[in-house]
């Protein structure tokens, strides 16, 4: 079962390499994205059988609950993925709708209070910050949509893509997006913006328990891939580059 498991982690994700795992030692239901700075772990989630959802601070190292507060806004409760800002943490609040509207909120990553919010009139699944701009993608990602750090657009560029993106971060000034190809499969891409131009794409496999490696959270820090793709018990997924 241990050589299983290690031959199944080896082939993992892509030119990647596993490193280790955190069993998260708290229930956070719906995982959607996390982000990542030294030894803390924030997570997004949603009970939607509670209509309520979730930003949660966790130690990297034993896998405990630090901080968790709810992030819903009436019909608003399913938040998406999530990224790191300087002292800020951006975070979309959205109906659990296909179509439906976001408040896109950020908040202190200390504190975990809403600093400030804009709305948006469609339904945004995840988010990503660079140095001039926001940027996210609705429902799947089919949709990706640039934004001022005050909540002008800036203008949206359909994603040619078949990956559904989950969890996008801005690195180097391209955007990384995580997400599922099928059932069993997944792919992390790179893409130029505002173009989307492909640059780079790795292809992930699935988790012991059969779901892809790509399925929810996705942050690249510090050299280190931290994937986090199943409900309860959820386990983070770290790798470094490969050969």
């Amino acid at each position: 079962m241990l050589l299983q498991l290690a031959a199944t982690l080896a082939s993992a994700v892509e030119g990647w390499k596993p490193l280790h795992t955190v069993p998260l030692a708290a229930d956070v239901h719906h995982v959607q994205g996390i982000d990542v700075e030294g030894t803390r772990l924030w997570v997004s989630s949603v009970d939607r059988p509670a209509a309520k959802g979730y930003l949660t601070v966790f130690d990297l190292v034993d896998g405990r609950m630090i901080q968790q507060v709810e992030v819903q806004e009436g019909q608003r409760i399913h938040p998406g993925g999530i990224t790191l800002d300087g002292d800020a943490i951006w975070i979309p609040v959205a109906e659990y709708d296909r179509d439906g509207p976001t408040t896109i909120q950020r908040r202190d990553k200390q504190s975990l209070r809403v600093a400030a919010s804009f709305e948006v009139a469609d339904h945004i699944g995840c988010i990503a910050a660079g140095p001039a701009h926001l940027a996210g993608g609705n429902w799947d990602s089919r949709i990706i949509y640039r934004w001022s750090r005050d909540g002008r657009e800036l203008g949206r560029t359909r994603n040619p893509r078949p990956a559904k993106y989950q969890d996008v971060k801005i690195l180097d000034g391209l955007l990384v997006g995580s997400g599922d190809l099928s059932k069993s499969t997944g792919a992390i891409e790179w893409l130029a913006l505002p173009d989307l131009k492909l640059i780079r794409r790795v292809q992930a496999s699935a988790t012991p328990r059969g779901v892809p490696y790509t399925h929810e959270g996705m942050t690249i820090r510090g050299g280190k891939l931290y994937l986090l793709p199943e409900d309860h018990p959820s386990t983070v997924y770290v790798f470094t580059p490969g050969p």
